[in-house]
């Protein structure tokens, strides 16, 4: 189709600034255009489809949180535009993800972190990331009311709730000067969020990490005078990289058109997420059976929970780079250069393409992903 054949036009053409105009983001294309590109489409039959999504149905995990990028894809008909069905695949944890991943049931995952698929593929899982979901996540870091919070140099030698393979926490005391920041930190594990949170409030630990979804919890409970929130994952280390979408390799180079179609979809989604919060949190709260309460508690944070589809390329090679000082990576780790499993073309092609079709709903938004792009990817 013309849309796709013009690809390779468009990377020069994405140097060149967008033409601002009123839009607000969120608007649908007008009719005239919905019509010009079924014409379009339809002339370009002949060429027998060769860029049309190699695969229509796409396996996804994405979590009991799920994502709100594929919640609005979805009622929103972007992903229908490009011919793309989402099956949910369901998992009890993160690990599970992985394994379902690992063995092909399921065809990608993006909402098991960053730590997660590098374990894997440092193990020898053969993964590629390729693009994104939360950059930020909204955790909190939660201690006794009145406790003293200078930063993460308050971290050191106290007992605190954080699994040190979050390695915003370890790479934020490496930077402080500590060569081994598992010795300077009594790292206490707990596997579930609220026992961590009950180590607090019983003065086990000093401080503790929540999750996205603890936000509405931890809220109430700080208003009531039973812990302060001193802190987020966010200020710990920006940009850290909180959920990224990842698939087998293999599946990535099968099907680069279907994997554009998809980041297509979820760039159109970004821009009016960011365009229409208030709507977003009731879309979502109602795809995961949820308050809007609860969802509003974290997504109308705009300080401390971003998504994005970008892949952040930099931000990974970061994190692969602090687990594998810390010990959380394989040995087959220093046998792997990283950047071969972190696949940032297919995102730039898609980008490229989705600014072309889709720069008069919201120019401002397709030219601040591309600078997000050349400033995190490059």
């Amino acid at each position: 189709m013309k849309r796709r054949i013009i690809a390779v036009l468009l990377a020069a053409a994405m140097t060149c600034s967008l033409a601002a105009c009123g839009s607000n983001g969120g608007e649908e294309p007008s009719k005239e255009k919905k019509e010009e590109k079924t014409e379009d489409d339809a002339g370009d039959n002949a060429d027998t489809d060769t860029d049309a999504p190699e695969q229509s149905v796409v396996k996804w995990n994405c979590g009991t949180s799920g994502n709100v990028l594929l919640t609005i894809a979805e009622d929103k008909g972007y992903l229908e535009e490009e011919g793309i069905t989402i099956e949910y695949v369901q998992a009890n944890a993160n690990a599970d993800a992985m394994t379902l991943l690992a063995t092909g049931k399921v065809d990608v995952v993006s909402n098991a972190g960053t730590s997660n698929p590098l374990q894997q593929i440092a193990s020898g899982v053969d993964l590629t990331i390729f693009g994104g979901h939360m950059v930020e996540g909204c955790m909190p870091v939660v201690a006794k009311k009145g406790a003293e919070w200078k930063g993460i140099e308050s971290f050191i030698g106290k007992k605190v709730a954080v699994n040190p393979s979050y390695f915003a926490f370890t790479g934020a005391v490496m930077d402080l000067g500590y060569e081994n920041p598992l010795e300077a930190v009594d790292w206490e594990i707990y596997s579930d969020y609220n026992d961590a949170l009950a180590a607090v409030t019983r003065g086990e630990v000093e401080y503790a990490l929540m999750g996205t979804g603890q936000n509405l919890s931890v809220q109430e409970m700080a208003k009531s005078g039973e812990i302060d929130i001193v802190s987020y994952q966010s200020e710990i280390m920006e940009n850290y990289s909180c959920c990224r979408m990842e698939a087998q390799t293999k599946w990535v180079n099968d099907n680069p058109n279907t994997v554009k179609a998809v980041i297509r979809a979820l760039l159109r989604a970004q821009s009016y997420y960011e365009a229409n919060k208030d709507e977003a949190v009731e879309l979502h709260a109602k795809k995961i059976e949820a308050t809007e309460e609860y969802v509003a508690a974290y997504m109308l944070d705009d300080e401390h929970y971003f998504v994005s589809v970008d892949p952040l390329k930099n931000s990974v090679i970061r994190a692969w780079e602090i687990l594998d000082k810390t010990g959380f990576l394989d040995e087959k780790a220093k046998e792997i250069k990283i950047e071969d499993h972190l696949n940032t073309e297919l995102y730039e092609e898609a980008l490229a393409e989705a600014t072309e079709l889709y720069k008069e709903e919201a120019p401002e938004f397709y030219e601040s992903a591309r600078t997000f792009f050349e400033e995190n990817d490059k």
